[in-house]
């Protein structure tokens, strides 16, 4: 968050604001395979750094609900803090021409709380389009490896064939809308974002 604070503070023109809203899902021993199962409301905030058209740096806290077609399971909540290294497909900017896009693939790490806290490995990748000005939208499906198999209440499968994807480790998935802004002061420029189209009139 020191790191957010920073860089909001030294570039107003590479940052953006956003908001999440979508679904959460568990995916573990109970359910080893299915991606959207049982999926329940989620939402968050996000900050990004954008330090180049193809590359940025993104803080984001999401909440989620985390459940199952199993009568004996029933977390509540999953909250995370999380920060990614993002890279665009293709340069983008929600300065440039409107009808910008890029698909975007995003990892890095962060902490979760489900019942204790734990470290998590965030994975995501999504779609951005620039709407209008300084407003952009987004789609994103993210992914979460914890290093811990006891937050559903089963530590050992039944059976060899009763393994979370990728070993026996809990997982949990975000998938999701965002609305992004830009807040930024006219008078100043980034020369990094040179190579983007010319800046639309306001």
């Amino acid at each position: 968050m020191f790191l957010s604070l920073s860089l909001s503070l030294s570039g107003q023109r590479s940052v953006d604001y956003g908001v999440f809203l979508g679904t959460s899902s568990y995916l573990g021993d109970i359910n080893p395979d299915r991606l959207l199962y049982s999926p329940s409301p989620a939402g968050g905030i996000l900050f990004r750094y954008n330090f180049h058209p193809r590359q940025a740096l993104r803080t984001s806290i999401f909440f989620g609900g985390l459940r199952a077609n199993d009568p004996g399971f029933n977390l509540g909540t999953v909250v995370e803090l999380a920060i990614q290294y993002e890279f665009n497909f293709f340069p983008y900017t929600t300065e440039g021409k409107q009808w910008n896009y890029t698909p975007y693939f995003a990892a890095g790490a962060g902490i979760a709380y489900i019942i204790k806290t734990i470290p998590v490995i965030p994975f995501s990748f999504g779609f951005k389009i620039n709407l209008y000005k300084n407003l952009g939208l987004e789609a994103e499906y993210g992914f979460r490896k914890t290093f811990n198999d006891t937050f559903d209440r089963i530590e050992d499968p039944a059976t060899k064939y009763d393994n979370a994807w990728i070993h026996n480790n809990d997982w949990y998935s975000f998938l999701g809308v965002g609305v992004t802004w830009k807040i930024f002061s006219k008078s100043g420029g980034c020369p990094a974002f040179s190579d983007v189209d010319p800046k639309r009139k306001l």
